[in-house]
């Protein structure tokens, strides 16, 4: 039923195909677990609504939870991580907290961390603690105490690993055209990350069918993401399509099926490739201003521009944490979450979030998750700018 902002907890079918925001929410006690969201340039209060309304519905069900754990008293399973040897630790970090620093420090945005120093390091722990019998649990220790460091000098110090403040974003610039023979094409670039996007249109009639288990569906508009190992620094097999490509590429296309004209106004099926040849934080949202771009370019009139933007957490608790602005990969490894928003400059078209708990952080506060949203909005906006100066 709707609530009095219009909201419908449960949506059928048809209600679906008359509303502006398709909302997935999953929480916890503490609050916000991950997002997916779809929207018609929802305002960004509208779409803060809405999650707070998910958060609330959401409450009754763990509250039934654990009423079925009462009634049935039934032990819960624990768990017990792998521990690592803490006088080890405190050794190594006491020794080589120069050395730490050190490996954690990068150049600039545009470049990553040195992992070829980070093995040179942890080989010669190996060698120097040879004849201890935690040997094995070196590599291991020294992650931990990198995780540590960054984290301690994110919130603790206020200083990112590669010295930007925590609402700047990396140095964008861009390219539309530089395909001759296709229909469309563009280059964005975002720090380290980099993505030519590619269109081919086509008649109607090219369109995808689909079957599902209801029924035969029809795309018209459909954006593939490839991200081959070369483009992370790595030589590897390049096989079938994995998990990561296929949701990146379905976030992609989420963030801009908002905008894609109708049928009516644009009658051509149209396909984005988004081929990533750099990544440090974010392809997904780099496909997406790629893919704005070159559908520009190719001169479909969608009906407004996406940006979108990666937004990080350094969080000890809900009270103790930093919001950072284009998540690096760094952020996101030793971060705790990674919260992508895509829209115009009307409203979102697209969001989806991921966090990792810690001992005291176990969820998104409503007030955290409007802080990410005016911040989020604020880079993208940002973003948007910088791509329309080169369309």
């Amino acid at each position: 039923s709707k609530d009095d902002a219009g909201f419908v907890v449960n949506p059928t079918y048809t209600e679906m195909d008359f509303s502006e925001l398709d909302l997935v929410v999953s929480a916890n006690a503490e609050g916000v677990v991950m997002i997916e969201a779809g929207a018609k340039q929802l305002p960004e209060d509208k779409a803060n609504k809405a999650i707070e309304l998910a958060l609330k519905e959401s409450q009754k069900i763990v509250d039934f939870v654990k009423e079925l754990e009462k009634e049935y008293g039934l032990e819960k399973f624990e768990y017990k991580p792998s521990s690592l040897n803490k006088e080890l630790i405190a050794e190594i970090e006491k020794a080589s907290a120069k050395e730490l620093d050190k490996l954690i420090v990068v150049e600039s945005p545009e470049s990553k961390m040195d992992s070829a120093k980070v093995s040179e390091f942890k080989d010669l722990l190996t060698e120097k603690y040879a004849e201890n019998p935690d040997k094995n649990q070196i590599s291991s220790i020294v992650d931990y105490l990198i995780k540590k460091t960054v984290r301690k000098n994110t919130i603790a110090d206020k200083k990112r690993i590669d010295g930007r403040d925590f609402t700047e974003v990396r140095p964008i610039s861009a390219e539309v055209g530089l395909l001759p023979r296709t229909h469309g094409s563009a280059i964005f670039q975002r720090g380290l990350t980099q993505v030519m996007s590619v269109v081919t249109l086509a008649s109607p009639s090219a369109e995808m069918w689909i079957e599902t288990a209801e029924g035969m569906e029809q795309k018209r508009y459909l954006h593939h993401y490839n991200a081959p190992p070369y483009s992370s620094g790595e030589t590897g097999r390049m096989g079938g399509l994995g998990r990561r490509e296929i949701g990146h590429g379905a976030l992609a296309e989420r963030a801009l099926f908002a905008v894609i004209p109708s049928v009516t106004d644009f009658p051509y099926t149209i396909r984005v490739v988004s081929e990533v040849l750099s990544q440090n934080g974010s392809s997904s949202m780099g496909s997406t201003c790629g893919s704005t771009l070159a559908l520009m370019d190719a001169g479909v009139p969608i009906l407004a521009p996406v940006s979108g933007i990666a937004m990080g957490l350094i969080a000890e608790s809900q009270d103790e944490y930093v919001i950072l602005s284009d998540l690096r990969g760094e952020e996101d490894f030793y971060g705790n979450m990674d919260f992508k928003v895509a829209g115009t400059e009307t409203g979102i078209t697209a969001i989806q979030l991921d966090i990792k708990f810690n001992e005291k952080f176990q969820g998104l506060s409503m007030k955290m998750v409007e802080e990410i949203m005016v911040q989020a909005k604020k880079g993208r906006l940002e973003i948007l700018k910088k791509m329309l100066a080169v369309i």
